[in-house]
């Protein structure tokens, strides 16, 4: 399995209680920042993109 880079949004800030997300071609993982050795959550893009949908609304 290729590396992933994780990442969480720059409006987070300083603070460590968000999300993080790494994405490949095929799927989109979500982790807690708090416990990055914990469970992940992965989601193929189209998933992923209605999700993005409806919190931005």
């Amino acid at each position: 399995m290729p590396t992933i880079r994780w990442r969480k949004s720059s409006h987070s800030g300083d603070s460590s209680n968000c999300l993080e997300i790494a994405t490949t071609p095929a799927t989109v993982f979500i982790r807690d920042s708090k416990d990055r050795s914990g469970p992940q959550l992965g989601l193929s893009p189209t998933p992923w993109a209605a999700f993005l949908t409806h919190i931005k609304k």
